[in-house]
């Protein structure tokens, strides 16, 4: 393996467990996992708008960069081929 390609499982590892922790600060609609993990620091920080639409956009840019190391992986082993 490349250095390439363990750095960025490193990142894909890195940027999978930010994912989840991100999704799981939102804001609860109704009850779920966010709720039940993260119920106290949830109402704390989805009480205001702005740090709602924050987290959001965190939420996006992690999102992005997960599907963007995934998509590299998938070109180096497609390419090793």
């Amino acid at each position: 393996m490349t250095a390439l390609t363990i750095a960025l499982q490193v990142v894909l590892v890195l940027t999978s467990v930010f994912l989840v922790l991100t999704i799981l600060m939102h804001k609860g609609r109704g009850g779920g996992l966010s709720d039940m993990f993260g119920g106290g620091l949830s109402s704390a920080v989805g009480g205001s708008g702005v740090a709602e639409r924050n987290l959001n956009r965190i939420t996006v840019g992690v999102a992005l960069a997960w599907v963007s190391v995934i998509v590299l992986l998938g070109l180096i082993q497609k390419s090793q081929l």
